[in-house]
């Protein structure tokens, strides 16, 4: 546990919040002496990087055959770009 003053933490926030990542530490911040808040890992974080998870409703599939890179056909053009 890593006990700061208000001050403190304003300086060194981001070292403080790498050793909660890192190490798992606990930030207690203290105003005039006495502790206010704490920091510590979120519930459920797994390392340096938790990434969301897609929504599997969300999934885009293409039509077959269809070549999203492929240059559009003259007649498939908008008529205001003709």
């Amino acid at each position: 546990m890593i006990t700061v003053n208000m001050h403190e933490a304003k300086t060194r926030l981001s070292e403080l919040v790498k050793a909660v990542e890192e190490k798992g530490e606990t930030i207690v911040l203290c105003r005039h002496g006495k502790p206010v808040a704490a920091i510590r890992k979120a519930a459920g974080a797994r390392g340096r990087f938790n990434r969301l998870k897609p929504h599997p409703g969300l999934k885009v599939t293409l039509a077959p055959g269809y070549d999203p890179i492929e240059p559009l056909a003259e007649e498939e053009w908008p008529s205001e770009y003709r």
